[in-house]
């Protein structure tokens, strides 16, 4: 861990552990819980840290003087300290789950009572922060040791309490590079048509955590294995089986070439990188499995990337993308295969396509799709060295005219005169005009007034 990030990560540590101290010493029973002991037992430093405690919603806001109540009825309450936020839960126990989301009732209870109610043992564990102590109703520590996902309790209780728990323990085991226990595994197989009930948005959240951190590929497998990514993707479930011409794809199939792209992305980047690029390098072939045509020259995806788009755009609509997310991931799907064309471009165009917006994107989808199918990276390694070489004035030339120069030429305002201004700063780019001059004697040449 950089030492930037350690520092933060020490800091953090040490304002929860004062939190869970200011508890304890007004009276109450507090203990950090979930997944950051999980991660203590592990031993790897947690990113966020949970407290549960014995002491009521309101006691925990007269204690702490900065408190924000936004799972009071549920018995939470975020404590605002030191910069960093810490969700602090009172000790409860859960009536019935009439929305397969939310507990109709909740009624404050012991800390057993509120582990038992929890979805998986590995995050069934509670803390003293203080004397290190690990307090385990579970058996979640043998599971941690064991690295399996195990629901506490009956799964098929704990998953109909709420079914996006199925797509998590996909998560965890993926992250954790864990395995999922047979009954558990069984359930989620037998239910897995119940994701459905899920809001989009929880799902899309899901999705993209299991995407963008540690095992992607194998939660993407695991998703295949349940049943859930019939349900959820069936457009990639579909591109199993779909071969590709072995001179390019010596990996195989279309979903091989997938499952290869999101296992190079997730280790190198360690989870923190553009979302946005996890979703195209999932989605960005996924309109090969509708284009696939053969012929006595081989096998050929004409029009993959147009479909592509269409099948990307129903899956991002389907589940509640922003129209900011969605424009992005499309864009990186729709110039992925222009790529291969980059050292023949003429100079004005090559620079057009070098200063696209979230070009690094770009830049790095091509990257991943070389490695996870013929390697070869010259493409990429032409582009990189004319960013290195490209000025910011080569990439974004100053206009030479404007339109008050053109209006005072004698040209009328309107659509004509932002062709010319296109087109005079694609001379530019091609440096076949560098000076005012040249570019009033070139507009006059060209268009009449």
């Amino acid at each position: 861990m950089p030492d930037t990030l350690k520092s933060v990560a020490d800091e953090k540590l040490s304002t929860a552990k004062k939190i869970v101290e200011k508890l304890k010493s007004a009276g109450f029973e507090a203990y950090f819980v979930g997944g950051c002991v999980r991660d203590f037992v592990r031993g790897v430093k947690p990113v966020d840290y949970d407290i549960a405690t014995s002491a009521l919603p309101e006691q925990v806001t007269q204690i702490f003087k900065k408190t924000v109540e936004y799972g009071a009825k549920f018995g939470v309450i975020a404590v605002v300290q030191d910069g960093n936020t810490f969700e602090v839960a009172t000790f409860r126990r859960d009536d019935i789950y009439e929305d397969g989301r939310r507990p109709k009732k909740i009624h404050y209870s012991d800390a057993r009572e509120d582990v038992l109610r929890r979805d998986f043992t590995v995050n069934g564990l509670l803390m003293d922060p203080e004397t290190g102590e690990v307090i385990d109703y579970v058996g979640g520590r043998a599971d941690i040791e064991k690295k399996i996902i195990r629901t506490i309790g009956d799964p098929l209780i704990r998953f109909s309490e709420d079914y996006l728990r199925m797509l998590r323990a996909v998560r965890f085991a993926a992250n954790l590079n864990f395995t999922i226990e047979n009954k558990t595994f069984s359930i989620i197989r037998e239910n897995s048509h119940k994701i459905k009930i899920i809001s989009a948005e929880r799902i899309q959240d899901e999705l993209t955590k299991i995407i963008t951190r540690q095992g992607a590929r194998r939660g993407m497998e695991l998703m295949k294995e349940t049943g859930l990514l019939s349900h959820l993707l069936p457009e990639i479930e579909k591109l199993e089986k779909v071969e590709q011409p072995p001179r390019f794809h010596p990996e195989g199939d279309v979903w091989q070439h997938t499952l290869i792209m999101l296992e190079l992305l997730s280790p190198e980047k360690n989870g923190n990188f553009n979302p946005a690029l996890a979703w195209a390098a999932l989605l960005h072939d996924a309109g090969k499995a509708d284009t696939k045509t053969e012929d006595a020259k081989g096998v050929h995806f004409y029009g993959h990337v147009k479909r592509g788009e269409e099948l990307a755009d129903n899956i991002m609509k389907r589940l509640r993308f922003s129209r900011v997310q969605l424009e992005i991931i499309k864009e990186l799907i729709h110039y992925h295969m222009v790529f291969m064309n980059v050292q023949k471009m003429r100079p004005g165009r090559l620079k057009r396509f070098l200063r696209m917006p979230n070009f690094d994107l770009h830049l790095e989808l091509h990257r991943l799709d070389c490695l996870a199918s013929h390697g070869m990276l010259d493409n990429y390694e032409f582009c990189v060295q004319q960013l290195k070489k490209l000025a910011i004035e080569d990439l974004h030339p100053q206009r030479l005219i404007t339109g008050d120069d053109l209006i005072a030429l004698g040209y009328e305002p309107g659509k004509m005169m932002g062709r010319i201004l296109k087109k005079l700063e694609n001379e530019q780019l091609e440096g076949k005009i560098k000076t005012k001059d040249e570019a009033l004697t070139f507009v006059e040449e060209n268009w009449r007034k």
